[in-house]
């Protein structure tokens, strides 16, 4: 028998959210996991926010659904709040019944970008790495670092020469300086017209050839901390910065990031920074996998002076490392070992634009695990449409399991 294909709407709904998950969805095991850190974090929560005033959005809503733009790749906060509207695993994750009030997008990155300005994006990466179940997936000894470069939020364009003197403020509105009369400031009545500044057009054709520009002279106007910079002979440069990953050997778990402007030692200062930032004052012998372009001598002193023995892939000619290191067993399998962050590494930049708008955009670095389970499998479970999916979540869901 054929069924109908009448549409009839439904007043009352009796399944609650928490019944349309699939019980073995990987987003459960890591709300479990992010809502105990969240919970630890209580104390924290309430000594930002004063007694009195309108209530902001709860803080735990705003870092979960934080968590879910950097897990499904959405790459702004609009796009978040409409799927948020329509996406019941969204809404589960986050904390909104069915009927909840999605929040206006301007009024979610202001209360977002007032919580994350704090050291709070720090504390509660640290409480998910210390939970009960994600503690056992960490090695305290080894560990592998490895950089990418991030995009800047801005064009070449904009990469124009420094101005030697910034230009005087001329606003006829701004208050007089003390000292002056009021010849010195002639009134403008209503009849006078609107003074037209000449612009050229914000995309007018812009042609480089010839034109020798560095960081030295040139800035650009729309991100002045963006740096001109590339990682490999025969690539293009580009404005972009420099994102850094700190991963532990065992599980291959991101333990550290960080977010830093582009330079010829930036990797290296944000490795030992990294490094002591996870593990200080540690009197263990620590060792750090990296690759050829970790291979410096004075960074290598640095790690030695750390006890942290330096497993850096060896260059062709004038390498730093020598038998002292290399004729270890060790050595061979934190080579081995520390390929697994190029993995995270390829999944940050299949999903540049993301990355590019929500960290440069905001100055944090971004702290996910690791991806493992594929995307098929875990679109196979359900509540995720196709393009949505290739996650690290699933990664955190099988480490625990």
């Amino acid at each position: 028998m054929r069924g109908g294909d009448e549409t009839s709407g439904s007043l009352f709904s009796y399944v609650d959210l928490e019944g349309r998950i699939p019980a073995r969805h990987p987003l459960r095991k890591v709300r479990q996991v992010v809502n105990d850190a969240l919970a630890s974090l209580d104390a924290e929560f309430e000594a930002l926010y004063t007694d009195f005033g309108r209530p902001s959005i709860a803080p735990e809503r705003l870092i979960r659904a934080s968590l879910i733009q950097i897990l499904f790749s959405i790459r702004s906060e609009r796009q978040l709040m409409e799927q948020m509207q329509y996406n019941l695993l969204f809404r589960w994750f986050v904390g909104l019944g069915i009927d909840d009030q999605v929040w206006v997008p301007t009024v979610f990155t202001k209360n977002r970008d007032r919580l994350l300005s704090t050291e709070m994006s720090r504390k509660v990466m640290a409480a998910i790495l210390a939970h009960r179940e994600v503690a056992p997936l960490l090695s305290d000894d080894h560990f592998s670092v490895d950089g990418t470069l991030v995009k800047a939020w801005a064009s070449m364009k904009s990469f124009q020469p420094k101005a030697a003197d910034a230009p005087p403020d001329d606003d006829p509105g701004s208050p007089p300086e003390p000292g002056t009369t009021a010849e010195d400031h002639p009134e403008i009545t209503e009849t006078d017209p609107m003074p037209r500044p000449s612009r050229q057009n914000r995309n007018a054709e812009v042609d480089f050839r010839g034109e020798k520009r560095s960081n030295a002279t040139h800035a650009s106007t729309t991100d002045p901390d963006a740096r001109l910079y590339k990682k490999s002979p025969g690539t293009g440069a580009t404005l972009c910065f420099i994102g850094h990953a700190l991963m532990e050997n065992r599980s291959g778990l991101i333990v550290q990031g960080d977010l830093t402007r582009a330079d010829g030692h930036a990797e290296r200062r944000a490795a030992l920074d990294m490094v002591h930032r996870h593990s200080p004052g540690s009197t263990r012998r620590l060792t750090l996998g990296a690759d050829k372009g970790y291979d410096a001598a004075e960074f290598v002193a640095d790690l030695r002076q750390a006890c942290v023995t330096p497993h850096v892939a060896q260059k062709s000619r004038y390498s730093a490392i020598d038998g002292r290191t290399t004729r270890h067993e060790g050595y061979a399998l934190s080579i081995k070992h520390r390929k697994r962050i190029d993995i995270d590494q390829t999944w940050r930049l299949s999903r540049r634009k993301v990355g590019e708008a929500s960290a440069v955009r905001r100055r944090q670095a971004v702290h996910v695990c690791g991806s493992r389970t594929s995307g098929s499998e875990i679109r196979n479970r359900g509540c995720v449409s196709p393009h949505q999916f290739d996650n690290p979540a699933a990664h955190f869901d099988r480490a625990v399991a």
